[in-house]
Order: C-alpha cells, then sequence, then structure tokens
C-alpha cells in the first residue's frame, strides 16, 4: 500500500491511501487546483481515485469537494451530518450516505468509520485496509476516547493529529472563546495529549507514525519533532506539514505485512454521543 499527506493543517486537509488496485482519498480540504499540482508532484493521477471519504464539514476538510468529484465523477461517503452540515449540493448519483462506523468496500480495500468527538455534526475519522496492513488517520479529535485508542493499538501506519502546543496556544493571539473552543474536548489534540495516547496504546505492530494537522499560528514542526522524536526510535516517524505534500510513502519500504486485518473492530455509538446534536 502506498499513501501519503496531499495537505495537512488547519488550512486544509487531504489524505491518499491506495495498493496497485484501488486508491482513496480523505477529506478535500484544498481548491482542485492546488489538489492536481500536489497529485502530480507523486506522480498520481486524480482518475485513479474511486472514492473520496469526508469526515466532517468544516471548510478546511471540503473546500474542494464538489469541484473535484464532480470533474472526474468519484463517489463521495459521507455522513448525513456531515452532508447537511456542509450545505453542499453534489450530484445525487455521487453521494453515498454512510453512518459515522460504516464498513465499506472499495474494490480490495475496506474503509472502516471511526467515530469521535469533534465540534461538527456526525463526524468520524477513517481506516484504510487491505487485509493485512491498516492505515488510520486520525485527525479532529476533541479527545482520545475508546474508538481512537483502538485505531492505535491495531495499525500499521498512523497519521495523528497532534494541533497545538499548550503553551503556544495558551500566550497566542487567539480570542479566549477560541483557545477555549479548541482545547474544550470538542477540538484538537494538543501535542501533549496526542504523545501521552501514543505513547500509552501504540503496540509493536505500528511501523510509522505521521503527526498531522499542525496548527499554523500555536505549533511547529520543530516543537513536535522535539516532542515525539525520543518516543519513536525504532519506527519511522514523519510531520506533514501545511504548506505541502508529504512524500508517497510505500508501506512495503517498511515491514513485512502482519495479515491481520482490521475485522476485530467494535465500534459504538451507544455507550458515548460521539458527536454533538
Amino acid at each position: 500500500m502506498k499513501y501519503c499527506a496531499i495537505a495537512s493543517g488547519s488550512n486544509g486537509n487531504c489524505y491518499y491511501i491506495a495498493n496497485a488496485a484501488d486508491a482513496v482519498l480523505i477529506d478535500v480540504g484544498i481548491n482542485t487546483k492546488h489538489v492536481e499540482l500536489r497529485m502530480a508532484n507523486l506522480g498520481i493521477s486524480p482518475a485513479s481515485v474511486k472514492a473520496i471519504f469526508i469526515t466532517h464539514e468544516h471548510t478546511d476538510h471540503i473546500r474542494g469537494l464538489a469541484v473535484f468529484c464532480k470533474r472526474y465523477q468519484i463517489p463521495v461517503y459521507i455522513t448525513a451530518g456531515s452532508y447537511k452540515g456542509s450545505r453542499l449540493h453534489l450530484p445525487e448519483h455521487l453521494v453515498h450516505i454512510i453512518l459515522p462506523n460504516a464498513t465499506v468496500r472499495i474494490g480490495t480495500l475496506t474503509v472502516y468509520g471511526i467515530p469521535k468527538y469533534h465540534d461538527a455534526k456526525e463526524p468520524c475519522s477513517f481506516v484504510v485496509s487491505d487485509g493485512a496492513t491498516n492505515i488510520g488517520v486520525l485527525t479532529d479529535l476533541g479527545r482520545p476516547c475508546d474508538n481512537v485508542k483502538h485505531v492505535i493499538r491495531h495499525t500499521d501506519v498512523l497519521l495523528l493529529e497532534a494541533n497545538y502546543d499548550e503553551d503556544m496556544l495558551e500566550s497566542g493571539r487567539y480570542s479566549f472563546f477560541l483557545k477555549n473552543r479548541i482545547r474544550s474536548g470538542w477540538g484538537h489534540l494538543s501535542n501533549r495529549i496526542a504523545l501521552e495516547t501514543f505513547v500509552e496504546h501504540r503496540t509493536s505492530r505500528l511501523r510509522h507514525l505521521v503527526l498531522s494537522h499542525l496548527s499554523g499560528e500555536n505549533n511547529s514542526v520543530e516543537c513536535v519533532r522535539l516532542t515525539f522524536a525520543p518516543y519513536c526510535t525504532d519506527i519511522k516517524l514523519s510531520i506533514a506539514t501545511r504548506y505541502q505534500e508529504t512524500e508517497l510513502f510505500d508501506v512495503s519500504d517498511l515491514f513485512a505485512p502482519s495479515v491481520v486485518g482490521f475485522d476485530e473492530l467494535s465500534l459504538t455509538l451507544s455507550k458515548d454521543r460521539q458527536w454533538k446534536e
């Protein structure tokens, strides 16, 4: 499997995961022109994408969706709450409404919805699996719920949010309201909480950590690297920036697949409502 962050940060998010037969995008939060340019830099054809999965309706996750999906006639998988909240009117034949904990087959790939806490209508993250390798994309996390911890324990590659440094946020120029929104438990993960969650729940299965969705105002690549590097001496550590795409990573460069799928996943919505009504 191959994967990359085409865009990652509060200014736009888009993640690519593929194997030899099929490819999916998670979010299209930058405009189509920039998606196409960054894909071209990586040798990816937009026409190869078989499906787009949307985590939630915030602009930095859907900014380029309407144009991109219509230009390439790519089906969009999105929860009812996210679609309503997006206020987009996509072609009916391209829209597939899913539950936050849905399991969707896209050719040889299986995509698992991961319900989470975030201040959106009906958000979810996603894990993409080919039956041997599990790649999790966990961003926009208000707090590390049991679903998030489960993903960390069962993925080979993890794209994990490290959104803000707590001291930078506290002393920064954001309004009191915005600071509280970010750290409320419905906003984003700080570097500290992301690290604590990662260290507690990682297993020997994990081979690559890609830190993602860094704040442009309240974080830095250097800060994130210094925070996480001491705990990643035995795995590959990468940081997705808000300015350009990452390289196109290849799982085969990391390890031999463990041939353990994500079938053991059991995510519930009834015990804890994972989103705000």
